[in-house]
């Protein structure tokens, strides 16, 4: 399980290393372009089983922290999704991956 680090405290936030990866594509296209947003998860139940969200901006620290060696291969469709809810109201919403034709991961 890898870790985004939030903040100058270092807030430690653990995402699949996959999950991580796409995250890091997506808040970098966001802040590369000098955007702010909101973004929420739900949260494990080992801390609550409830949901989280965090202001991400270019001002505030993040470091990605994978715990495997190799980078995971990114899925396109997925990639998009997550995108376009960055451009939201409401933020950047973690989603189940969408697998290639539209099916969601797990189902």
């Amino acid at each position: 399980m890898g870790k985004l680090l939030y903040g100058m405290s270092g807030v430690e936030i653990g995402f699949d290393d996959r999950v991580l990866a796409h995250l890091q594509v997506v808040i970098g296209a966001k802040l590369r372009r000098g955007e702010s947003f909101y973004f929420s998860w739900r949260d494990d139940p080992n801390v609550g089983d409830g949901r989280s969200t965090i202001w991400l901006s270019e001002s505030i620290p993040l470091y990605f922290k994978y715990s495997g060696g190799k980078m995971p291969a990114l899925n396109r469709e997925w990639v998009e999704t997550l995108l376009a809810s960055s451009n939201s109201g409401q933020g950047l919403q973690l989603s189940s991956e969408i697998r290639p034709g539209g099916a969601v991961a797990g189902s």
